[in-house]
């Protein structure tokens, strides 16, 4: 495929996508959608890829949909947002999430709408300190799509999410960091440096044990202590036998750097 709207490279053991649509505060139409899915699924196949990194050009991260798109604009009466949230957004949300790999977001702008909660689709949002996360749904009588009911309140409580989405207000990133929501606010300056040392870590750790510390995590938010601690012995049987955990030991005993590959 042809990239017109992202920006894809793997070099270093780094997938890196950058929404490439500043002029629209990288806002997504039908082409961005399929692009990125393209690219995920890419660094999803491809094992030299150990780390993703979403992040966007320009001076914002993404201001969701691009109201302007024909296939979702108002004009267009009627319209099955429903459809548009099936067919695009649920899909996007949840091959971030199934990816057996880091997901790191670096959000160096404003994230809004659907932009917020893409972002939240990652294992570990970084931002500007200058960023902001704004739930503009309400404004447009619309409802938290992309995930947003669903992450909200598990990451900041009932009372918060409820505030964001009824009010719509900016929520700076140093908030968004205090409420955890994110990872980290970092200040502006210091923010690529910052992004770089997180991604280059990630790519040389140990892959596979990773994957499946996220898989637990989302699976076991809502399960049963009894479920989550049988799904620990199991994920530490399957691991206990990897290549990594072997080497792991190893550098430990001799006290020198691990050499993860990822297996």
């Amino acid at each position: 495929m042809t990239y017109e709207s992202i920006l894809f490279s793997i070099d270093a053991g780094i997938a890196r996508i950058t929404l490439n649509r500043p002029d629209k505060l990288n806002s997504f139409n039908a082409a961005m959608h399929q692009e990125l899915r393209d690219a995920i699924s890419r660094t999803a196949a491809d094992p030299a890829a150990r780390v993703l990194l979403l992040t966007g050009a320009g001076r914002g991260f993404c201001a969701g949909q691009d109201l302007a798109d024909r296939s979702v604009s108002a004009d267009a009466v009627p319209v099955d947002l429903g459809h548009t949230v099936e067919t695009l957004w649920a899909p996007l949300v949840l091959s971030l999430r199934r990816l057996r790999k880091p997901v790191v977001v670096a959000v160096n702008g404003v994230a809004a709408g659907a932009g917020a909660n893409i972002a939240l689709a990652g294992d570990i949002v970084i931002a500007t300190r200058s960023a902001n996360f704004i739930q503009s749904f309400c404004k447009l009588g619309l409802i938290p799509d992309t995930g947003g009911t669903w992450a909200l309140p598990r990451l900041v409580g009932t009372a918060r999410a409820i505030g964001l989405a009824m009010l719509g207000d900016k929520l700076s990133a140093t908030q968004a960091a205090d409420w955890g929501l994110i990872w980290k606010a970092v200040d502006d300056d210091q923010f690529p440096a910052e992004v770089e040392a997180l991604v280059a870590g990630l790519a040389v750790a140990p892959t596979r044990g990773l994957a499946r510390t996220k898989e637990l995590i989302y699976e076991n938010g809502a399960a049963p202590l009894e479920v989550a601690l049988q799904r620990e012995a199991n994920t530490m049987r399957e691991l206990g036998y990897t290549h990594d955990y072997k080497e792991g030991v190893a550098a430990f005993l001799a006290k020198r750097p691990a050499l993860f590959t990822g297996k």
